[in-house]
């Protein structure tokens, strides 16, 4: 394989676009060890053949390019396109010399080791293998300190410096002075009751990592809007840790290993929202977008408390373009129930609005401008996991280890895992289109036609000659190209 510093890569960098896009590095072995992303390619790949001192002061980045055999690009149309790919290609290879946030010095993470008799809430470094629970990162170290403050004294568990005492009946005092007391919970307790505590409190740590999630995913865009791509790779690497902690943390299996009781949560959902049957039928509706671009929805149904996923929906905003989430939640809503009303089909016992109260009033006014029959409507705001009602009652905060609050987060977060499911799959399927722009030949109408026909790159890469030219206006000249050109470009 050539090195660097060999005339076979200086010839290709000096062949390279000036143009926005995603170099690969490979070592010897053709292995991706690092994804990088670039204003023009060729300005930004060139460094590596030809380093200058400075750039290879630090030994990290020195160990890389003594290690570069090869490479590859990716062009895109723009700055921000190359961000978004850039962060999917580093997650898909996992390079060894990409930076992986979870070992970066300047976040912390939360560690909740279960295993222990009275497990502690303990700020680390690193992630380890070691079956303890992990949130983060978070990249604000005193936001995190004051958090685990609150937690203790909201719920009364042990920090890292905690020392309980083991009593004589086998109970345990949790601290030396009398603050628990003060702080309306009991200093001596069962290990049932404390692990009870800790439950909730790793779900109320869950709702903060979503909140900060949000805020990092929305730093993120308005850096990349700015301009300050450098920032918006760090916000959105953060944010790929972030949401890859809250994926497992949603799957972690209940401390005392109880199995739900859906009934009672039904019940307990009955009762609390004032509903006249048990909401044996849940529907929900999230909206996701990024910075306005991308904008769909997801309806996610639960019956009796479990996923109904044959009944599952998803939508792209029709009626206008741009961020709205009020008029999308309008959008989607009044899709949905007058398909139901049209079909004759019953609406649910409960629809869960992800949203504060003008989501709650945009939902309520899809059901009034089409003459509908409105079902019990309720929000759930992500901030303090507040219940918002559609009349006139005021907002409604349940603790957090209420069954019935825990139902509707698991309705919620369904909800915001299949909206956002969709989102990437449209971004990716955008990203893997544009490769089309760069082959010559091929007007809008035609790219149109292939897309309608094919319905994704991939599938355009596996048709055969005859299956491209039974398109209009594909001739044969143009298919064998375009064929060669797809099967050259992976993207």
């Amino acid at each position: 394989m050539p090195s660097v510093g060999s005339s076979k890569l200086k010839e290709k960098v000096r062949r390279l676009p000036s143009t926005p896009g995603v170099y690969l590095m490979k070592d010897r072995l053709g292995s991706v060890i690092y994804v990088g992303k670039a204003k023009s390619l060729k300005k930004r790949v060139s460094t590596y053949f030809q380093p200058s001192r400075s750039f290879t002061s630090q030994p990290k980045i020195r160990a890389l390019v003594e290690m570069i055999r090869d490479f590859e690009i990716i062009e895109v149309k723009s700055e921000p396109e190359a961000l978004l790919l850039e962060g999917q290609l580093i997650k898909k290879w996992r390079p060894k010399y990409n930076t992986d946030f979870t070992d970066d010095k300047r976040f912390l993470l939360v560690r909740v080791d279960q295993t222990r008799k009275l497990p502690r809430f303990t700020l680390a470094r690193f992630k380890k293998e070691d079956g303890a629970r992990y949130f983060g990162p978070f990249a604000q170290a005193y936001l995190i300190r004051k958090t685990l403050s609150e937690m203790r004294r909201q719920f009364g568990v042990l920090l890292s410096d905690s020392n309980p005492k083991t009593l004589a009946d086998g109970r345990f005092q949790l601290y030396e002075d009398v603050r628990a007391e003060l702080y309306g919970f009991s200093n001596v307790v069962t290990r049932d009751e404390y692990l009870a505590r800790v439950e909730n409190a790793c779900e109320f740590l869950e709702g903060k990592s979503r909140e900060w999630l949000a805020e990092t995913q929305k730093k993120m865009v308005l850096e990349a809007e700015k301009k300050n791509f450098e920032k918006a790779a760090e916000l959105r690497d953060l944010a790929f840790a972030l949401e890859a902690s809250l994926k497992k943390t949603r799957k972690f299996e209940r401390v005392r290993g109880a199995p739900i009781d859906f009934t009672a949560e039904l019940e307990n959902l009955e009762e609390v929202l004032g509903l006249n049957r048990k909401p044996v039928t849940m529907e929900c509706f999230d909206i996701s977008h990024i910075s306005g671009t991308f904008v769909v929805a997801s309806m996610v149904q639960f019956q009796n408390g479990h996923p109904n996923k044959a009944q599952y929906r998803r939508y792209k905003i029709r009626s206008f373009e741009g961020n709205d989430d009020f008029r999308s939640m309008e959008e989607v809503v009044g899709r949905r129930y007058r398909r139901l009303a049209k079909e004759g089909k019953p609406f649910p016992d409960l629809v869960v609005i992800d949203g504060g109260r003008g989501q709650v009033g945009s939902a309520i006014k899809a059901f009034l401008v089409q003459d509908l029959e409105t079902p019990p409507v309720i929000g759930l705001a992500k901030r303090h996991e507040t219940i918002i009602f559609a009349d006139e009652r005021p907002p409604l905060r349940l603790p957090l280890s209420h069954g019935g609050l825990q139902l509707l987060q698991r309705l919620r977060d369904e909800a915001h895992r299949f909206a956002n499911t969709y989102n990437a799959e449209l971004r990716s399927k955008k990203v893997k289109e544009s490769l089309l722009d760069d082959f010559s030949g091929l007007g809008h109408k035609k790219r149109a036609l292939l897309m309608e026909r094919f319905k994704s790159v991939e599938n355009l890469r596996k048709a055969s000659l005859a299956e491209l030219t039974a398109v209009d206006g594909i001739g044969p000249v143009i298919a064998e190209r375009l064929l060669a050109f797809l099967r050259t470009n992976q993207r």
